[in-house]
């Protein structure tokens, strides 16, 4: 009798975890697909390259709205450095935007904070393709715009992060997506 019962145990168990690893899968799905799609933009880098979001295709990125002015912008780029070093190699990288500069300031700010990811000047058409993720548009900065690897617009962040916490967003944010077949 102990063995039907504890059997008869384990396969509700078993199909419980069953039905509940496939709901998960459901939403997971269902949520990655709600996403919207991250704009489409191409722009030059202050170096001279073109920095355009086909390039990203497949890849996680975080487009951070900054300038040179502010200080919790300030504060977050030697993380953003530190991380763009340890996730570049695996495909991650941060795209700056730069807004309310001149070239020239931002260059030096660009070479004394030693910045190696794209930086580019901020223009009305990128701005308000990402502008529009945030209520009202974009009117604070530091705004962070996190576009996981299926392209898809993940999260919006008003205000300076830590390190740790941008590390655990692009852990995620790189993630293969759930797809059901």
């Amino acid at each position: 009798m102990k063995k039907i019962v504890s059997y008869s145990l384990k396969v509700r168990v078993g199909s419980a975890l069953f039905f509940l690893s496939v709901v998960g899968a459901l939403f997971a799905s269902a949520s990655a697909v709600a996403l919207p799609l991250a704009p489409k933009f191409a722009a030059v880098s202050l170096d001279g390259k073109s920095v355009a979001s086909s390039q990203f295709a497949g890849k996680a990125y975080i487009v951070n709205y900054f300038a040179s002015w502010c200080p919790p912008c300030r504060s977050e780029i030697p993380d953003m450095v530190a991380l763009q070093t340890k996730y570049g190699t695996k495909g991650f990288t941060f795209i700056g935007v730069a807004v309310n500069e001149t070239e020239p300031a931002i260059r030096r700010f660009i070479s004394s904070n030693k910045i190696t990811y794209p930086v580019v000047m901020a223009d009305d058409q990128m701005t308000n393709a990402f502008g529009r993720f945030v209520p009202g548009g974009l009117s604070a900065i530091p705004t962070s715009f996190v576009v996981n690897a299926s392209g898809r617009v993940s999260m919006v962040i008003t205000g300076a992060r830590s390190k740790e916490v941008f590390e655990k967003i692009i852990i995620e944010a790189m993630k293969t997506p759930v797809t059901l077949k």
